[in-house]
């Protein structure tokens, strides 16, 4: 019984949360910003189109099925020393404490350099913190979960989660990691079992984030619509990644977040040379990223580096409504604005330029350089 209670007291399954968005169907793109500059975040070799490029190239769009695609173009030869065409996109309303978040697909981007994300910023980074929900590279076998904060953040490695507990700090570099241990959360098998779902809670008690592949996903969700509400996360079981209050302040350590949907190319993740060619570096004649990948025709090495998605849904208790961002914090940059990286994994938000945290990005791409030369790979942005 005492057991029981602990892992109770671990996530706020009793709440009830009504819906306040539904990001689906052919307004699916409505409320979302297009980012429509190069990536300067990630240092990916991709250019996130604006709205009216990314609709027109066919990147953005609503398929026959009804769902939303976001891809990388595939269809255009790309010369060297240019990037390739995908899209960022960013939603205009806020969420605060007390939300959950829902994203039904039933494909995911992957492949040789392809880096997508589904994630979440608060307006100033990393102040106002990070939950990345869904982040992988290339052709990892599996998802990755984590939160990137201010120091004194972090994730015990005793929390009631089915993930693997890879990191604990979430100022770190790499966020305090959980790697997902189900089966098809990431590549060929997400989509061969019909995709799957996740689900993101945000709450005082702390964020927990779950999957569950298509054949194992709740009533509660999978018979759910665009106006109920989700009542009952009793039977959801234990989540993939929990990070509860105990050892991170939610309050103190997140703000309001917007949601992010993106794919980018190679960067300071995929295109590194250990991590590169950990998996990828046989699959072309140079073994860089770059060359190998982006350069060149886009098909076959694009035809899977796409989203195609049934709805993100995004709910609220009675204490929590979405709210418009205080700026548009995820436009283009203007000539005296810049977003700045996350610790050298993924750019998180949007603010005047820093010039220390860009000179810690600089510091960290040029090690991760020297460390790909000393390995025997090395890295092309």
């Amino acid at each position: 019984m005492l057991l029981l209670v602990f892992l109770s007291s671990l996530f706020s399954n009793a709440a009830s949360y009504s819906l306040v968005r539904s990001y689906s169907g052919q307004t699916f793109f409505d409320d979302w910003d297009f980012y429509g500059y190069w990536d300067n975040l990630t240092l990916g070799d991709v250019w996130w189109l604006n709205r009216s490029d990314a609709m027109t190239q066919g990147l953005a769009y609503i398929n026959d099925a009804g769902r939303a695609v976001i891809k990388v173009v595939n269809s255009s030869n790309v010369p060297f020393n240019q990037k390739r065409n995908t899209v960022r996109i960013t939603t205009q309303d806020s969420y605060g404490v007390g939300s959950l978040w829902i994203l039904d697909a039933v494909h995911l981007p992957y492949g040789c350099s392809v880096w997508p994300s589904f994630w979440t910023k608060g307006i100033l980074w990393p102040n106002d913190g990070e939950i990345d929900i869904i982040e992988a590279v290339n052709i990892m076998p599996a998802n990755q979960m984590a939160l990137h904060t201010l120091t004194g953040c972090t994730h015990p490695n005793t929390t009631n989660e089915v993930g693997a507990y890879l990191e604990a700090d979430c100022s770190s570099s790499a966020g305090c990691t959980v790697g997902e241990t189900k089966a098809n959360s990431f590549n060929a098998g997400f989509a061969a079992a019909g995709g799957g779902v996740w689900a993101t809670q945000f709450d005082v008690s702390g964020i927990f984030i779950w999957f569950w592949s298509r054949a194992n996903v709740p009533a509660s969700i999978s018979q759910a619509t665009n106006t109920s509400a989700i009542t009952d996360l009793s039977q959801w079981g234990p989540p993939s990644a929990s990070y509860p209050a105990s050892t991170c302040n939610i309050t103190e350590f997140f703000g309001p977040q917007q949601l992010v949907l993106d794919i980018t190319l190679c960067g300071i993740w995929a295109g590194i040379g250990p991590v590169y060619n950990a998996t990828c570096g046989s699959s072309g004649p140079t073994g860089l990223c770059y060359q190998d990948n982006v350069v060149g025709a886009g098909s076959p090495k694009y035809d899977n580096a796409y989203f195609e998605i049934n709805y993100v849904r995004a709910y609220a208790t009675g204490a929590a409504v979405p709210t418009p961002p205080a700026a548009a914090a995820d436009n283009a940059p203007s000539a005296t604005t810049t977003v700045n990286g996350s610790g050298g994994l993924k750019g998180s938000g949007s603010q005047r330029l820093d010039a220390g945290r860009s000179w810690s990005l600089g510091i960290f791409c040029a090690v991760q350089v020297l460390a790909g030369m000393i390995l025997g790979g090395y890295m092309l942005w």
